[in-house]
């Protein structure tokens, strides 16, 4: 009896920490890139118009704001939302020349490892934990992230 009841307190432990570790590993990851869009107050914002890609990232002329910048071209990471000849919304990252791309569209990819992470989150806490309420939860959360995302870019 008492054995069976430290099993099942073990697995639930363990659980909870490989979910508590999956979220917290997708707010992380969010974090790099979502913290350049989320407080962008005092950072140097502009459009970007791509005029090459490489396999990981793509470059473009860089028009700033308020004219008083000095850079003229920016790089920032490709994906499928941004193409040749595309003329995006960014916010330059403090001493770098990488620019984040800002508004919905850029708030919403940055947050992207949140929403794979909520849902791979979600089968730990339904097959682990045995919380489904919970669970759907999670689940509904990251994939809403993921289309509303996909539908902005």
């Amino acid at each position: 009896m008492k054995r069976t009841v430290l099993v099942r307190n073990a697995r639930v432990a363990a659980m909870g920490a490989v979910a508590v570790l999956l979220v917290v590993a997708g707010v992380w990851s969010s974090w790099a890139s979502a913290q350049h869009v989320l407080l962008s107050k005092g950072r140097e914002h502009g459009t970007l118009t791509v005029t090459g890609c490489t396999e990981e990232m793509c470059s473009g002329r860089f028009v700033p704001e308020d004219r008083g910048s000095s850079r003229s071209t920016v790089v920032i990471a490709r994906s499928v939302a941004v193409a040749k000849g595309r003329t995006l919304p960014v916010v330059v990252k403090p001493g770098t020349d990488e620019a984040v791309r800002t508004g919905w569209a850029g708030g919403l990819h940055a947050w992207l490892p949140l929403g794979g992470a909520l849902l791979l989150a979600s089968l730990v806490i339904g097959g682990g934990l045995r919380m489904t309420r919970t669970a759907w939860s999670s689940a509904a959360l990251g994939g809403a992230l993921l289309l509303g995302t996909f539908f902005a870019l």
